[in-house]
Formats: structure tokens, sequence, C-alpha cells
């Protein structure tokens, strides 16, 4: 395994599962990359959600296969879990500690603190390096891959002290009252139509941090946009995304703002929280000014600020096979974000299925896919299968899973949320009888 972030770390655990010894490598802290900070295993550099929980939903349904198949980091999320609503969201910090716990004290699994350059000619490979691939290794994978590199650009939200918010402006509250246990998990800082106003020109004007590297043009990928690029697209645009102020109510007058401003916990402490959907590339002087125009944040004090870094994913489709392997050499597999999957369950899912895959080949089989009515199945679909010529990195969606039968649709056509359950129970039970591996 060639990476120990999400992805690598699920890999090197399912293998050593199947009673197989097997190299994790791992650069960090030797060669730190551009946005972590630590030498943990599956330290997480942007959001702390791993999305919904929400029963029915696709993210829901990603973690409900993923717990039936026994990945070991979504039971790492639930152990280190902060209050967010519906939502999956960990204490970063004791989410990494977790995971390097179960890494380092495995016997089948020996660490290798050193940066590789070079895909291995010889054994099974996972290549699970992720987003910040380093530049020789990237440049390795393409002589081996005979492709392009593509890059994007993905950002990240700032986090404020907890202390720091004015909870006479702000207030707690969920969405609708949603939450897992009932409680307000998110704080709100409320705006009226003239502070939106004034603070949409402040965006549009601050100033923004030039791209690392000159000659490239930025590509955003379109579910994790910067904010300023959001306002650009109208000035309607944030008060119908990140900003919407529906399903709360400011409990000064018990009407609903005009836009909202979410923060979500970052940690158990609750200590600090993060800006939700306010990830951006101004400068940090610009980020202090503008987003302390928010009520309620007046006077916030900045633990970490919004950045931008350079990521690095292949043309699936053009590569690999709906198992994970490169088509040309078989026996190297791609996991993670680096293979154009979106988001940290779904790195994970691909983790889980390529140590799997791994421990399968090692043993003489052959990998099996899984179902394609499942999230898993439906998500390497997505990877070996989509238009090569416009590839873009995706979430778990349903439009990635096969649609119900017509007598189905027919039947639940004016029930959403029925057809949503269908698809998961149809889901759930196409995984009963999967293995992975064909002798």
């Amino acid at each position: 395994m060639i990476g120990g972030g999400l992805a690598g770390s699920e890999a090197a655990l399912q293998v050593a599962r199947a009673g197989l010894p097997s190299v994790l490598h791992e650069m960090r802290p030797v060669r730190q990359t551009a946005a972590h900070h630590t030498g943990r295993f599956a330290e997480l550099v942007c959001s702390n959600s791993l999305k919904s929980e929400q029963e029915n939903t696709a993210p829901w349904l990603l973690k409900a296969e993923l717990r039936r198949l026994g990945s070991f980091l979504i039971e790492a999320a639930w152990r280190a879990r902060v209050p967010a609503g519906h939502a999956l969201t960990v204490d970063r910090v004791l989410f990494a500690e977790e995971v390097s716990r179960m890494v380092e004290a495995s016997p089948l699994i020996e660490v290798r603190r050193e940066e590789v350059v070079r895909v291995p000619e010889e054994g099974v490979v996972i290549i699970a390096t992720g987003p910040l691939t380093s530049d020789a290794l990237a440049a390795d994978i393409a002589r081996l891959t005979g492709s392009q590199r593509l890059f994007f650009y993905d950002a990240i939200s700032p986090i404020v002290e907890a202390e720091s918010v004015d909870m006479s402006i702000a207030f707690r509250a969920s969405r609708y009252g949603k939450s897992m246990d009932h409680s307000d998990d998110y704080i709100n800082c409320p705006l009226d139509k003239e502070q939106y106003e004034r603070f949409l020109d402040a965006l549009l004007e601050a100033a923004g941090v030039p791209s690392h590297i000159p000659e490239d043009s930025a590509c955003y990928f379109e579910a994790c946009l910067p904010i300023e690029e959001l306002a650009r697209r109208g000035r309607e645009t944030l008060r119908f995304g990140p900003m919407k102020p529906m399903g709360l109510a400011d409990p000064r007058d018990g009407r609903r703002p005009w836009a909202v401003v979410q923060l979500r916990q970052e940690n158990l402490r609750a200590d600090s929280y993060n800006l939700v959907g306010f990830q951006n590339h101004m400068r940090f002087p610009e980020q202090a000014r503008v987003f302390r125009m928010i009520p309620g944040l007046e006077r916030a004090e900045f633990v970490r600020y919004g950045q931008i870094h350079r990521n690095t994913y292949i043309n699936a489709p053009a590569l690999l096979g709906p198992s994970l392997q490169l088509r040309s050499r078989p026996h190297v597999l791609f996991a993670g974000q680096i293979s154009g999957v979106e988001g940290y369950v779904e790195s994970i899912a691909t983790g889980l299925l390529a140590g799997r895959y791994a421990a399968c080949l090692a043993a003489g089989g052959v990998p099996v896919a899984p179902p394609r009515e499942t999230a898993l199945g439906s998500l390497c679909a997505y990877i070996s299968g989509a238009d090569a010529s416009n590839y873009q990195p995706a979430n778990i969606t349903f439009d990635l899973l096969p649609k119900l039968d017509d007598e189905t649709r027919h039947r639940l056509r004016h029930d959403r949320q029925a057809r949503h359950a269908e698809v998961c129970r149809r889901a759930l039970a196409a995984l009963e009888s999967y293995r992975g591996c064909a002798t």
C-alpha cells in the first residue's frame, strides 16, 4: 500500500484481516504535503463530516454497506463522533489517533515512513496516495498509465474558537429541528438583507491567493466550490446554497433570517467550530476581515483559515476496471481520491474494496466487483465506466445507482422518500451474497 490516508489505512487493515502481511508506505512526517500537519494515518484536512446518517439517503447507504462489510474506519469514525445533526461528524484528532493505533498495533502491517517515487514492479500494489500525491510518484504514475495528470482545486473551510462566537446574536438550532438526538447541534449566525448585501460586496472584492502553480488554471470540483466562486454566480446564489435560511428561526424575533451562516462542532471538547460550506481561497487577512462582518463573528478568533490546494487524480475510466485494477497491470490497484472518487466515505469504500481485492489476488483468486445495485458497485461502475473524455470526481448519489424497475417507479412515482427507501432495500439485499473474490 502506498499512502496512509483513508483509503490506504482501510486497505491495510482489510489485508491484515485476511491474515496476510503487507507494507504500508507513508511519507509523512518525513515529507509533509501542502495540507497535512501531522504524520498520523487518516488525517482529515478538509471537513470533519462523513456526511448524512439519515436513513435512506445515499451517504447513509454507502456507510451501511461498509458497516456490513466490516469497515475499520467507519467503526473508528463512530467512536470519534461529535454532535452534528444527522451527519456523522468526527473529532479529527481522535479519529486519526484511533486509526493510527489500529494500524500500528497490527503485527501484519509493516509501516515504512518514506516517499515512494516509483510504482513497484513486483507484487500486488495499491496506490492510495490521495489528492496530494508527490510530484515524483505522480510523474511515475503518468509514465505507467500513459496518461496526463488531471488537476482540480479543493478548498478547506475555516475554523473559529467557540468562545469567540457572540451567542447573544448567534443561536443553536438544527434545520427544522432535525438531529440524531433531537439536540440543537449547529450554531447559526443570522443576517438580515442589508447585512447580507454588505457581506456579499466584501466577499466579491476580497483579494484571493494566486495559484501555487501559475501556469495552471483552477478547475474546481463542483460540490466543493470556494464561497467566493459561488457568490460570483449571482447575488442570490449563497442564499440558496451554504447560507440558506430554510428551516431556521431567529429566537430573538421568531422570524426566518434573510441568510444564515452555520457553524459545525469540530471536536469532542466543543471548543472550535468550522464554517459550513465556507471553503475559500482568500488571503488570510481578507478572511478575517470579511468573515468578521458576519453577525456573531465580529470578534471571531480563527484556529485555521480556509485554504486551497492542488489535487491529483487519474482518468480512471480510461485506465481501471470495475475491480479498481489497472487494465494494463492487473496487480496494480488504485483507491481513494486519486481514482477520482470525492469524499471521505467514498475513499474509505474504495480502500476497503482494494484491500479485499489485493488479498484475493495474493491468494490466486479473481476480484469480483460488488453488485451494480449497491452503492459500492455503482461507485466502482462510475470510476471504470464514466465518460473518459470528461471525467469528473464523484460523490455517491442516487443518480449513480440503477433505476428501479418501471412498475416500482410507477407505483411510487409520487413518493420520493419511498423510492429512495426501495433503492436502499434493494442494495442491501444484493450485498448479502457478495463475497468479492472468485476462485
